[in-house]
């Protein structure tokens, strides 16, 4: 019987993982291991090659007249006459399915590294030697303790070298014993930990079980509440009479623990105690749970205004443990802008200045202007980001613009505020909501000149909406589906008073059908009841068509259009989209069919669909997907283009 222990180099179980793991793995000594005996598996070779000298990719120089490499696969050549290719092969795994053995070695292999390349006979030798010991250690730490491996190196007819590894894996060793030492004086939660750690008696003593179990119990007793608990390493005694092995694994759980105060530091921390406990998951004298610290970090980082972000547990007295927060601010300022020119929108210039902790906490303040052929507007947006609670979001802006779009031509005063539950990347909410209103002063008219003309409105909105998202991702959903209703009763002073409430419902659906290929749709029907088409503004009509819309007629191209073949716009709509992701790495195609109608009356139905085919490209990236959708009309009317094109990030719904 031979007592090993981890800390020691000694160590046949365990200690081979640090090679596996350390980058560059070498191993000076040759042979094949320990035997059962504790003895030398084979005689040391007596003129063994120059394997201590590293591999520097030079050839090793020329001594004469030496053989090439013999067929006799136990003979080793010292020197050679020339670089060579080679070929690796491992046998004898399948004994014990051994394909993640298998999977480790060609990651770590040096002959695999090289493979490929030509290279010397020493070179080639060496390297045998080297993955030799390598494939022993691998299996080792799988619970292989008797592995015995040969490498042998034969040249070919061809003058290529196959370089074989024959393994006889030998019994696999089990536990006889495995104990948790410690857990006990954490009471029952802690030891309700227990089954986390996966070595118990019978099991095979596999090395990254063991390691994996140490990482997976001491961070479950740090959700379970104990912030202080440590997973020291483990005792090891291996039997090769028995071919067992037992393990003790001491723990110290330091208490169980609840919430303290927050403590801020740092040189210019944005945010005082009170601003991170809005933030935080937990409160004062809840159990503690490193989920929710994590999430804080995390959801820290996330607001843009703390830069460097480190959140620790720290002693306290009695039974809880402060949260030190420290914390660096972030560049707060930016400065941005963008050009283009698109079809339905002409030449556009934007520019936007923004300050995301002017008015602390969270208080963001952006200055934007917009210049173009069709376009021009100026506004500032307030928005304050978790505003009492986690993920709510204070909006107000204000904004002058005058647009000219197909439908109609505004000059608009708007002011507006809102507040809104927001879904973001850290926390994907299942409902999120908003509610405000807005004041809006705006002169507009048709496109039909002759047959509207200009006229001003004075409208007051209280804009609702609710929506549900059981989706699996924000940009690129591949499963589930999504609902969302807006509800908007407004008032409109023009000659007379309208009242009239505009509703819209959304819903899409994702269903995958392969690992690559995800089935989409969507739905979009929208109302305008409680006044005609003329008491209500050009802007504030339902229109469809575009690259949100319905692909494959140009923006607002769709619904009734006057005697100028301009749209007026409708009271009702109806909008649907299929189509089929088909995604290869980063790259992707997604053939589509749209179709949709806007209507005069206050409802919508079905009737008169305009349909529209195309075909997407996608470029998956680290921030979600790049779309580009090329899509054409089935039926087509006059003025409607033959083919448009539309460019955004994200999926199309």
């Amino acid at each position: 019987m031979v007592r090993l222990r981890r800390r020691r180099d000694v160590c046949e179980a365990f200690a081979t993982l640090v090679f596996l793991l350390a980058p560059g793995y070498a191993v000076a000594q040759s042979g094949g291991g320990i035997s059962p005996n504790d003895e030398p598996a084979t005689a040391p070779d007596p003129l063994p090659p120059l394997s201590a000298m590293p591999d520097i990719g030079v050839d090793w120089p020329d001594m004469g007249d030496a053989a090439s490499l013999p067929t006799d696969p136990d003979a080793r050549p010292i020197v050679e006459q020339a670089d060579r290719f080679y070929a690796v092969s491992v046998e004898g795994l399948d004994q014990i399915d051994g394909a993640a053995l298998r999977s480790r070695f060609d990651t770590l292999s040096t002959l695999k590294a090289g493979e490929g390349k030509a290279a010397n006979n020493a070179q080639i030798d060496r390297r045998a030697r080297e993955d030799q010991d390598l494939l022993n250690a691998i299996l080792r730490a799988a619970g292989y303790y008797d592995a015995e491996v040969e490498s042998r190196v034969v040249a070919a007819p061809d003058g290529r070298v196959q370089v074989t590894m024959q393994v006889q894996p030998g019994p696999l060793y089990r536990f006889s014993d495995a104990r948790i030492e410690g857990l006990e004086a954490g009471g029952d939660k802690a030891t309700a930990m227990r089954p986390t750690f996966p070595a118990v008696t019978g099991e095979a003593v596999n090395a990254d079980t063991v390691l994996d179990g140490q990482v997976q119990l001491e961070r479950k007793l740090k959700n379970a509440g104990f912030p202080f608990a440590k997973v020291s390493e483990p005792d090891i005694i291996v039997d090769h009479e028995t071919r067992t092995a037992s393990i003790v694994l001491p723990v110290d759980t330091g208490g169980a623990r609840s919430f303290g105060k927050f403590i801020i530091t740092g040189s210019k921390p944005p945010f005082d105690a009170r601003h991170v406990a809005q933030i935080a998951r937990f409160k004062t004298g809840e159990p503690y749970d490193q989920l929710l610290v994590d999430d804080l970090r995390r959801a820290l980082i996330a607001t843009g205004v703390a830069g460097g972000v480190d959140v620790t547990p720290m002693p306290a007295a009695g039974e809880s443990a402060d949260i030190q927060v420290a914390m660096e601010p972030a560049k707060l300022r930016t400065i941005a802008g963008e050009a283009g020119y698109g079809t339905d929108e002409g030449v556009r210039v934007e520019l936007s200045w923004t300050h995301r902790n002017l008015i602390k906490p969270e208080g963001a303040v952006t200055v934007r202007g917009v210049a173009g052929t069709r376009e021009q507007s100026f506004g500032a947006l307030f928005s304050q980001t978790n505003f009492k609670r986690r993920d709510h979001v204070l909006k107000g802006r204000f904004s002058a613009s005058h647009l000219d779009r197909p439908a109609f031509e505004a000059r608009t005063i708007e002011i507006g505020a809102n507040l809104e539950r927001q879904s973001n990347f850290i926390w994907q909410k299942r409902w999120v909501w908003s509610f405000g209103g807005e004041l809006i002063a705006t002169d507009e008219r048709d496109q039909s000149r002759l047959v509207n003309p200009r006229s001003t409105f004075l409208i007051g909105a209280i804009p609702l909406s609710v929506g549900y998202d059981k989706s699996n991702d924000l940009l690129d959903p591949k499963r589930g589906f999504r609902l969302s209703a807006r509800f908007s009763p407004e008032v409109s002073l023009r000659s007379g008073t309208s009242l009239y409430v505009r509703s819209q419902i959304d819903g899409s659906a994702y269903l995958p059908v392969a690992s690559n290929i995800t089935f989409a749709g969507r739905l979009r029907l929208g109302s305008i009841a409680g006044a005609n088409r003329l008491e209500i503004a050009p802007s504030r009509r339902f229109y469809a068509g575009g690259g949100g819309s319905v692909r494959g007629f140009g923006f607002q191209g769709l619904g009734p259009r006057d005697a100028n073949n301009d749209p007026v716009g409708g009271r009702s709509l109806t909008e649907f989209a299929v189509e089929a992701r088909v995604r290869w790495r980063e790259f992707g195609i997604v053939p589509f069919v749209d179709g949709g109608n806007v209507y005069s009356k206050p409802y919508p139905d079905f009737s008169g669909l305009r349909y529209a085919v195309g075909l997407g490209v996608r470029y998956h990236s680290n921030f979600g997907p790049i779309r580009l959708d090329i899509g054409t009309p089935v039926n087509r009317r006059k003025g409607d283009s033959p083919v448009t094109v539309f460019v955004s990030l994200g999926q199309a719904f």
